[in-house]
């Protein structure tokens, strides 16, 4: 347990999926969380989290390196989980998670911060054909380049009632007669569980991981996309067909629906959507090293014992059942 003692954590994107279980998090030790955001008066729904006081948000664009000097000044910690999934608008992968990481980084070692974490993600490669790997690994160099003792910490998919994946093929199962098995669906994953994450943070600003090293944090078990597409079409007891998609016609799909949300000003629903460089992505398996687990650098080998899938998923996806909390068999 932590000895907080009210001291100040800013966190940059923690109004977002990730962010907000780690607010949670970093609220029972005791911290008061300053949360960093584009838009303080869309993150006010954070404070029911802590006590009165205790969590508020401030205005900060990575864009701009004063407004990121001001939202950490005081603090005894900062946490970076700002990153985006695709590219839209202004928002792209080399100044959000590549200069953006190096701009937060600059700013803690100036002003003399004690922790910095900086969230990543497993895959990330200054060699990948992934401009969204590439960025992440970008977005790691410079991080160590600017605060040595940084921790990095790299998840696989991240699951938990509010997440991107298991969300949106549950909706997708729900109302299309076929999905696509991209790549045979053979690509591995091993999700972990968004509470997982939030307590590796947690400890990490508590001082109790190691500086300057960089955790590999994936789930109880390896699943292979087919097998997940499966899982969430037995529960929530929608079957569309599964259709291997080989990764070259995926692309060309996925080319296909890019344009279709340029031309329809995008109005093309964020489920619909695919991007090539998803795809691309979609080629390399996404769990933790060998390496990792032998060096424990990953939830084991901090003593963490991963929820599983199967334990949390089926308590949010019931929504999507025919008959939601009122389906007969639902999970409890």
């Amino acid at each position: 347990m932590s000895n907080a003692s009210g001291q100040l954590v800013t966190v940059f994107g923690g109004s977002g999926f990730v962010g907000r279980h780690v607010v949670r998090a970093l609220a029972r030790r005791g911290y008061r969380i300053r949360v960093a955001v584009r838009r303080p008066d869309l993150a006010y729904f954070l404070q029911p989290l802590g006590g009165v006081g205790q969590i508020h948000a401030v205005q900060a664009n990575l864009r701009h390196a004063q407004s990121v000097e001001h939202a950490m000044a005081g603090s005894h910690a900062v946490i970076n989980l700002v990153g985006i999934l695709s590219e839209t608008g202004k928002q792209r992968f080399s100044k959000i998670q590549a200069e953006g990481a190096a701009v937060v980084a600059r700013a803690a070692r100036d002003l003399g911060i004690e922790h910095f974490v900086h969230m990543s993600a497993i895959g990330a490669d200054l060699e990948s054909a992934s401009a969204y790997a590439r960025s992440k690994a970008e977005g790691e160099r410079a991080v160590k380049a600017a605060f040595k003792n940084a921790i990095i910490l790299r998840p696989s998919i991240v699951f938990g009632p509010e997440d991107g994946f298991f969300n949106r093929f549950a909706e997708l199962a729900s109302i299309l007669p076929v999905l696509p098995l991209i790549g045979g669906g053979t690509t591995l994953f091993q999700p972990v569980f968004v509470g997982d994450v939030a307590e590796v943070v947690a400890r990490a600003v508590d001082g109790t991981l190691k500086s300057g090293t960089t955790y590999e944090l994936g789930g109880a078990e390896t699943h292979s996309f087919e097998d997940l597409l499966r899982f969430i079409m037995t529960t929530t007891n929608h079957h569309p067909m599964l259709v291997p998609l080989p990764f070259k016609l995926a692309r060309l799909q996925a080319g296909l629906l890019e344009f279709a949300k340029y031309a329809s000003f995008g109005l093309l629903p964020e489920e619909f959507l695919m991007t090539r460089d998803q795809v691309t992505l979609l080629e390399h398996d996404n769990v933790v090293s060998e390496k990792a687990q032998i060096e424990g650098r990953t939830l084991q080998g901090l003593g963490i014992a991963p929820e599983s899938i199967e334990a949390i998923v089926p308590t949010y996806l019931w929504r999507f059942l025919k008959g939601g909390q009122f389906a007969s068999g639902r999970y409890a």
